[in-house]
């Protein structure tokens, strides 16, 4: 991947260590400035600080449903338009429709392709 300029913060919720510190590399790698949280509260945390321009959520964190934080983050004013992208390994109708309904922008199933991904948040953020 070529580093392109990017100013863009993307909050990166994951609770597995390994995989966090991977997407974090691939996408600081590419210009994207990333905060990282490995739990809801962290992520709400973060949310309040600083709003990022776009959400990677995991939605099997250890404290609460990764689709909380996308309702929340819905409900309000200043995070209503924030991209959330839902990052599982659930993969069902089922899984897509709640996604959806919490206001997810988009439901990938991990593994995830890291160009896809690439191409995804670049749509995202114009």
């Amino acid at each position: 991947m070529g580093t392109t300029v990017q100013t863009h913060t993307i909050l990166l919720v994951e609770d597995d260590a390994v995989l966090r510190e991977a997407f974090r590399l691939f996408l600081e790698d590419v210009g994207y400035r990333v905060v990282e949280a490995g739990t809801a509260a962290e992520a709400l945390r973060a949310v309040a600080e600083t709003p990022p321009a776009l959400v990677l959520l995991d939605l099997g964190l250890p404290d609460r449903p990764g689709l909380d934080i996308a309702r929340e983050m819905k409900r309000k004013p200043a995070t209503r338009a924030t991209p959330v992208f839902a990052l599982t390994g659930r993969v069902g109708a089922d899984e897509r429709r709640a996604c959806l309904e919490a206001g997810c922008a988009l439901y990938l199933a991990k593994p995830v392709e890291p160009r896809q991904l690439l191409r995804r948040i670049t749509e995202a953020l114009g």
